[in-house]
Formats: C-alpha cells, structure tokens, sequence
C-alpha cells in the first residue's frame, strides 16, 4: 500500500468518525465499503504473512538440504577417496605378491615358476621371429660341500655369488633364473648353441677367480649343459637336452660345459 492509499484510509477514518456527518445518508454505505476495505487489508496481511511464513520455512528446507546435499558429496567424495586408495593398494599387493611368486627369495632372480613364464614369452617371439635361442643348464661343483664343510650360511653365499656372476656377464636381453637347489638356467635369445660358447668360457673364467667370502680362498666352479632350440621341439624339450649335456659335462670331470647332441 501506498502512502497516498494509507492517507486516503486515515481521511476516511476521521470522516466516519465526525459527528458533523452523523446523519449524511451515504454514512452508512461509506462504512460499510470502509470495514469490507480493512478486512481485506487484514487478510491481505494474513496471507503475506503466510507466504512469507512459507518462504521462509522452504528457503530453510533448501537451505538444510543444500548442507545435506553438500555433507553427502564430501562424503561421497572422501568414500572415493578410500575406495581409489584402497583399489591402488591392492593392485600394488597384487604386483608385490606375483613377483614374490615368481622370484627366488634367496637370490632375487626368477625361479622355476618365473622361468616358465619367460620361455614361453620367449619360445613366442622366437616362433614370430624366426630366430634360433640357446638354453644352458649351469651346476655348482661339488655343491654339498660348501654346505656339509662350510655351513649353510656359505652355501648361500656360494648361489648368490652365481647369480650376481651370471647376472654381471649375460647380455641386456637374456634370462637367467634359478631352477632349484644348485640349478641356474640361462636363455639366449637369437644366440645358436655356437655363438653362445664364448659366454660360456668367460662365465665359468670368472667363477674360478671369485671368492665365494672376502677372508676366504673358497672358489668355486661350475658345469655347464646347453642345447640350441629346434624348431619342431618344445622349449621342455630343449631344456632335457641341456639337462643330459650337463649330466655329460659332470661325467667328463667338471668345471666344463658340453654341447647336447
């Protein structure tokens, strides 16, 4: 309502109220038309009190449900956060625990189960490839004594400095692991039985002059039993002629490698 609505009401107010129109005909009609005017005013106020009321109370409502909306993204979002954390932690697991499984614990190099793997990735690229590979078998000498004379802290000593020596003197791409017990196979990409002789010679070379303990003159020595892949053979079958190469190396007196048939 305006300030001129208001006044006009106050005018008319007064005008009822004079006693110099008391009598005036149009007194009655006048009131009448005041008191429904007032009442609608009143509801008038009722209702805007209301709606206000109202607005009030949703603008509440959306208040509070904006806070809950906002409570649950931050819930939701840390619940990701969680959620993502822990899928990355169980993959890291899942790696962790695969390599554990494929490696030897003692030496860090791949064991049997980690060695298959590889030759059969190996046995694929060379089928694609077209290219010849070479597998040894390489047997500590005498190996039960560094154990039975030395102790079996010794012993292990003795498979890692095997490992760390082959390690040292294959190539980039070879695959060395330990097969059990005094065991070691190596894998010779592109190599034929020929061209990986050379390696054999540095390989054993090197044992005979490493000590397997600084204040000791304990060497050791090493033989050897390698096959070249044939095409219409598995790589198991590769592996046994290697294996009755270096059966044959052990019977021709040791620290030797032999050429399977």
């Amino acid at each position: 309502m305006t300030e001129r609505d208001r006044q006009l009401l106050r005018d008319i107010e007064a005008l009822l109220a004079s006693s110099e129109h008391q009598d005036n005909p149009l007194k009655a009609p006048l009131e009448a038309l005041y008191r429904r005017h007032t009442e609608q005013l009143e509801r008038l106020d009722r209702m805007a009190s209301i709606s206000d009321g109202f607005q009030r109370n949703v603008k509440s409502d959306l208040s509070t449900a904006e806070r809950r909306l906002e409570r649950q993204q931050r819930r939701q979002h840390k619940l990701s956060r969680i959620a993502d954390g822990y899928q990355e932690l169980l993959f890291e697991r899942k790696q962790t625990l695969e390599s554990e499984v494929m490696l030897d614990p003692l030496t860090k190099i791949p064991n049997r189960r980690g060695l298959h793997t590889e030759l059969r990735r190996l046995m694929a690229a060379s089928s694609r490839q077209q290219r010849p590979f070479t597998l040894a078998m390489v047997d500590i000498d005498h190996f039960k004594r560094f154990n039975d004379e030395h102790g079996h802290d010794v012993g292990d000593q003795a498979l890692l400095v095997v490992a760390k020596v082959l390690d040292d003197t294959l190539r980039g791409g070879d695959i060395v692991g330990r097969w059990g017990g005094e065991e070691f196979l190596i894998a010779l990409p592109g190599a034929s039985l020929w061209a990986a002789e050379p390696l054999f010679e540095r390989l054993q070379a090197k044992l005979r002059t490493t000590q397997v303990v600084s204040d000791d003159s304990l060497t050791l020595t090493v033989s050897i039993g390698a096959a070249e892949h044939r095409h219409d053979e598995t790589y198991e079958q590769t592996m046994n002629r290697a294996d009755q190469a270096l059966y044959q190396a052990k019977r021709n007196g040791r620290d030797r490698w032999e050429a399977a048939e």
